[in-house]
């Protein structure tokens, strides 16, 4: 058997690919080629031809033809065989059987050929192993792509402490003109990146509170308020910080009368919203006098066929005191009562008071919290929850791949508990290597492909009442389910599981009650289905 050419060309002769194993002319196979279509009887159920040179082995795909061509001395049922093993691989690797799809991946089906047919002779092989063969990685491509890889992470790290540097001399910069610590109104409506738990963008207003809006009203921006120290120098707050953006600022009056409820000693909570893909930035001196974050981690994994294969919630909550005189206080706290977190107090922390009155003291009295602390501040109490209940989680995931013909069908969808109003939501789903972005049929929310991790990402901006449920439906070439796993999800809450709340202040050395600001944050550090 001596196979001189297997082609793929339409009814009206136009040739797509043609793959000659034996020396021939370009004039002579063109020819050949040209003769088949004339040839072809209609009505008939022979897959051959013959002239007096040559055979003509064929078999119709939609508008195409599949064709071998050879000499008349070939076994004609090898040939039949070789023809059968083709039509099983043209579909493998050209998703739309037309002219358009067979030009797009003709060098693949050239080299598919290629392993199927060697000096015209059919190699003992079958459809797997042929793609296997067509798979092969080049180990000197994988080390240069690890050369490359390792040269584009040492330039982003080089990168990182510029943009570090540049931002400490800001900083700096700052300090001295506004002589020390950054002034309120210095602040202006600036937005502040800090590296507190995730990435958070803190908004302020030149007289102490300020906000925005967006998303129809659903999603406010982030409320804070602050407070000036006593003595310190106001500075101008109609003059914005230099290198910050334009933003709406509230009105005089509005502020006024969130100052005058500040000075009756009213307690305004801060609701920090995260904003995903924000970098991490050095963190300015805060502003008010005390600050208090309750920060609450979820490490979740969740089984695809349902259930929990680990649930765990880290909690703490960290001080912050600008200047040393507030720090001889006491803190009292609320817990939510939930019986299944434990709490854990600092070493030099009065367990017993805390035990009896919900009270955060230090076992020494006369001993001052520290003050000026960078970053999170001072640890004062930790927990940690733990349970293998379905019904605490907080969203789950459900994932349903299935095979059709040369596509598969996936359908995602999401169920979050009533507990919690979820925001920022992104569920990373990975995908098999595809060379184009795969077909979104459905979604609730909104999608984005990550090509070169082969990743689709479905964000959400905000879970409440109005969608505790939704689904996204989208159509890849034909995978093992396994690959869509795992599943990865982040999301952050502005209430967390334990329900810790700051009642008051306590100063131990007399006088009112010092101000103080909460901050709340539920982020997943880890959260997959498995």
């Amino acid at each position: 058997m001596v196979v001189l050419a297997a082609s793929i060309v339409s009814k009206t002769g136009k040739v797509l690919v043609s793959r000659q194993f034996v020396d021939m002319s370009r004039i002579r196979i063109e020819g050949l080629l040209a003769a088949f279509p004339k040839l072809v009887g209609t009505g008939k159920q022979h897959t051959y031809v013959e002239t007096e040179n040559v055979r003509y082995v064929y078999q119709p795909i939609e508008a195409l033809y599949l064709l071998l061509v050879t000499n008349k001395q070939s076994n004609i049922l090898e040939d039949l065989e070789t023809l059968r093993l083709l039509s099983k691989l043209v579909p493998e690797y050209s998703y739309s059987l037309d002219e358009e799809g067979i030009c797009k991946t003709a060098f693949e089906l050239i080299f598919a050929f290629d392993e199927v047919i060697s000096l015209g002779h059919k190699e003992n092989v079958t459809v797997a192993q042929v793609k296997q063969y067509c798979e092969m990685e080049s180990h000197e491509e994988r080390l240069h792509k690890l050369v490359m890889q390792s040269k584009i992470n040492e330039t982003k790290d080089v990168m990182k402490r510029k943009a570090s540097e540049i931002d400490k001399s800001k900083i700096e910069k700052n300090r001295g003109e506004k002589g020390g610590f950054m002034s309120l109104q210095s602040m202006g409506s600036g937005r502040i990146d800090t590296g507190f738990g995730s990435d958070m963008n803190i908004s302020s207003s030149g007289s102490g509170f300020g906000s925005g809006s967006g998303f129809g009203g659903l999603v406010s921006d982030v409320d804070s308020f602050s407070s000036k120290s006593k003595g310190r120098p106001a500075a101008s707050a109609t003059a914005p910080p230099k290198g910050l953006g334009m933003q709406l600022g509230k009105t005089q009056k509005t502020n006024q009368f969130l100052e005058s409820l500040k000075a009756e000693g009213e307690v305004i909570l801060e609701d920090v919203r995260p904003t995903i893909g924000q970098s991490k930035a050095a963190i300015p001196p805060p502003t008010d006098p005390i600050t208090l974050t309750v920060e609450e981690k979820l490490n979740v994994t969740l089984k695809r066929d349902g259930g929990v294969s680990n649930f765990d919630v880290q909690g703490t909550l960290s001080l912050q005191i600008l200047n040393q005189e507030d720090g001889l206080i006491q803190v009292q706290i609320e817990t939510g009562g939930n019986p299944g977190v434990l709490f854990k107090t600092h070493p030099n922390i009065n367990k017993e008071l805390f035990s009896s009155e919900n009270i955060l003291g230090l076992k020494d009295p006369n001993r001052p919290f520290p003050s000026g602390q960078s970053g999170d501040g001072v640890g004062l109490l930790k927990w940690r929850m733990q349970s293998v209940d379905e019904s605490v989680v907080p969203l789950t995931i459900n994932c349903w791949p299935s095979v059709s013909g040369n596509e598969t069908y996936v359908s995602i969808e999401y169920e979050a508990s009533s507990l919690f109003d979820l925001q920022n939501v992104v569920v990373s789903v990975p995908l098999p290597a595809l060379r184009e972005a795969p077909s979104v049929r459905q979604i609730d929310g909104e999608w984005r492909y990550d090509s070169r991790n082969s990743i689709l990402e479905w964000s959400i901006l905000l879970i409440d009442n109005s969608n505790r449920s939704g689904s996204m439906e989208f159509v890849v070439p034909p995978a093992d389910p396994s690959v869509f796993f795992p599943i990865s999800v982040r999301f952050t809450a502005a209430n967390t599981f334990s329900d810790l709340k700051v009642l008051s202040i306590l100063p131990l050395k007399g006088g009112p009650s010092p101000k103080f600001a909460q901050r709340t944050l539920l982020s997943t550090e880890n959260y997959q289905v498995v």
